[in-house]
């Protein structure tokens, strides 16, 4: 199956998107993860788009989008979901189905409460909507950094958070058998990470991390309201968004399926074929 890599003008921004399938087929769109791009689905669409027709856009400042300095442009929660929303609808894309691993769900969720009508099924991976899914363990310093983000917090997170370490661990951190993950995913995010000014895009974004938990209650309505099927993939060596985060998506969406797959935060990495199983067949029942 042929992946086709495109960009669209959005909002005057060149976004990137690499689409696959037949476009008669239902859309499944996939909404990637920090610091990723919408390479991290290049297994997954290869594997899903005989069924589907797949849309994985970069958001601004990830990826192959434009990069706009945070001077013009606001890197927050909302401003990506604009942008994801202008793209679906310059693509009439008025039926989709959900993918979302880690900032996707933020992305997904402002989505689906949007236009709930749009949403056909939700694939949740590794992506958070409950408070026990954010332990001080890995959050403490970030939570500081909401409370006050001072200059000295800023750099702590800019230091600690998108080093060339940091980076590596967060595909690997969890993981049986590292040497399955692709280095070339952190190669290409430190690249594009030491970028000018994308470093301070990244810790707006993370600083506009805060106001999630506050919609939160929003999202759960959304999940008993309209009760779209769910499918909850979870990586349990997750230090990020451990296990514990995965098992209350039951509390408000009680006939959702939960998989926990012996893996870390990018689970598609070394899980794809699993996980693209567990769609077809989690579909198929739709």
């Amino acid at each position: 199956m042929i992946t086709y890599h495109r960009k669209i003008r959005v909002d005057g921004l060149e976004i990137f998107y690499r689409e696959a399938g037949d476009p008669a087929n239902p859309t499944f769109l996939l909404l990637h993860g920090f610091p990723a791009s919408s390479f991290m689905f290049r297994r997954l669409i290869e594997l899903v788009a005989d069924r589907f027709h797949v849309i994985a856009p970069d958001y601004p400042g990830f990826g192959h989008s434009d990069a706009p300095s945070p001077s013009r442009f606001d890197y927050t929660f909302d401003r990506l979901t604009d942008i994801v929303e202008q793209l679906t609808e310059h693509l009439g894309l008025t039926r989709y189905g959900l993918y979302m691993q880690d900032f996707g769900g933020p992305v997904g969720f402002r989505l689906a409460t949007r236009h709930p009508d749009r949403v056909a099924f939700l694939v949740v991976q590794n992506a958070n909507a409950y408070e026990q899914g954010l332990p001080d363990s890995f959050w403490k310093p970030l939570r500081a950094f909401w409370a006050d983000p001072s200059t000295a917090n800023r750099e702590a997170i800019r230091s600690a958070g998108m080093s060339d370490a940091a980076l590596e661990w967060n595909y690997t951190h969890g993981v049986d058998d590292p040497s399955r993950i692709d280095p070339d995913n952190w190669v290409l995010q430190s690249a594009l990470l030491n970028r000018p000014g994308n470093k301070d895009a990244m810790l707006d974004l993370l600083y506009d991390y805060r106001t999630n938990p506050g919609l939160y209650p929003r999202w759960h309505e959304y999940f008993r309201t309209h009760r779209p099927p769910a499918l909850i993939t979870w990586g349990a060596g997750d230090e990020i968004f451990p296990e514990a985060g995965a098992h209350p998506y039951r509390d408000d969406l009680p006939h959702a399926e939960i998989v926990i797959l012996d893996t870390g935060h990018f689970a598609l990495e070394d899980h794809a074929e699993t996980i693209a199983d567990h769609i077809t067949r989690f579909t198929a029942q739709l």
